[in-house]
C-alpha cells in the first residue's frame, strides 16, 4: 500500500463522534476520527513499513501519525528521526502514545528519553517520563539500573508539583508504574507517592483534576498485580 491508499482507507474509517473526541482532547485539523482499534485491517496489509510511517507521519492529520506509530521500525528510527518526530507532536496523544511507545521499543530510548526529560519543554518531558514507563511495564528488570531509576523517583518527588500540566501526568504515571512494574523500587515508590500526596493538574475550560498514585498503586497491590509486564508495547 502506498501513501494516498492508506489515507483513503482511513479517511472512509473516519467517524465525527470519535473526531470530536479527539478535538476534545487537543488535536487539531487535519483529522479523520479513526478509532484506533479499527486500524488494525490497515496493519495487515502494510505490515512494518518505516519509510510509509514517515511519509504518514509526515502529513499532520492526526489519524496518519497514529497509523505511522503503529506500521513504525523503531529500531530503524535514528535520534534525529525521534526528534522530529517530537517536535511534530502537538498535543499528548502523539506525545505520549505515539512518539513514547515507539521510542520505547528501540535501543536508543533510554538515552532519547533522558533527553527530553532534562529538556524543559514541557510534551519533550512528558514523552521522556512516558517512555520510561512504557519500558519498566515491559521489560525485564534487570535491563534498569536501580540507582537511576531511584534518582528519577527523587526527581519527580522535589518537581512534579511545579511542573507542566501534561508532564505532571507522566511524572504521577511513573511513580505508580516504578511501584508496580518495577519491583526492586516498590516500598521506595510507595514512600515517594505518599510524600508527594495530590497532584493538581489545571485545565483551560474545567476545573482541576487532582492525581493521587498511592491509591492507584494499593489498588495494584489488592489486586496482586505487583511486577506486572505487558508483552507488548504497541498494540
Amino acid at each position: 500500500m502506498n501513501l494516498e491508499m492508506v489515507m483513503q482507507e482511513l479517511e472512509a474509517l473516519g467517524k465525527e463522534r470519535t473526531k470530536n473526541i479527539y478535538k476534545s482532547n487537543g488535536a487539531h485539523e487535519p483529522l479523520f476520527g479513526v478509532a484506533t482499534g479499527e486500524m488494525k485491517p490497515i496493519f495487515k496489509k502494510t505490515k512494518i513499513n518505516q519509510p510509509l510511517a514517515e511519509q504518514l507521519y509526515a502529513t499532520g492529520n492526526y489519524d496518519a501519525m497514529y497509523f505511522a506509530g503503529i506500521i513504525a521500525d523503531p529500531k530503524a528510527m535514528t535520534e534525529a528521526d525521534f526528534e522530529r518526530w517530537i517536535d511534530a507532536a502537538y498535543f499528548y496523544m502523539l506525545s505520549d502514545f505515539v512518539v513514547a511507545v515507539t521510542l520505547a521499543e528501540a535501543d536508543i530510548a533510554q538515552g532519547v528519553s533522558d533527553k527530553w526529560i532534562a529538556s524543559g519543554e514541557e510534551l519533550k518531558m512528558s514523552a521522556g517520563w512516558s517512555c520510561y514507563c512504557w519500558l519498566l511495564g515491559n521489560r525485564p528488570d534487570v535491563e534498569f539500573s536501580e540507582t537511576k531509576i531511584a534518582n528519577m523517583l527523587e526527581i519527580v518527588r522535589n518537581t512534579i508539583h511545579d511542573s507542566p500540566e501534561r508532564t505532571k501526568y507522566a511524572m504521577n504515571n511513573f511513580i505508580y508504574t516504578v511501584g508496580v512494574s518495577y519491583l526492586p523500587l516498590h516500598d521506595k515508590a510507595v514512600e515517594t507517592a505518599k510524600a508527594v500526596g495530590p497532584v493538581e493538574v489545571k485545565h483551560e475550560k474545567k476545573k482541576s483534576s487532582f492525581l493521587l498514585a498511592s491509591e492507584r498503586i494499593q489498588k495494584a497491590v489488592d489486586k496482586e498485580a505487583l511486577g506486572f509486564k505487558r508483552k507488548h508495547v504497541r498494540c
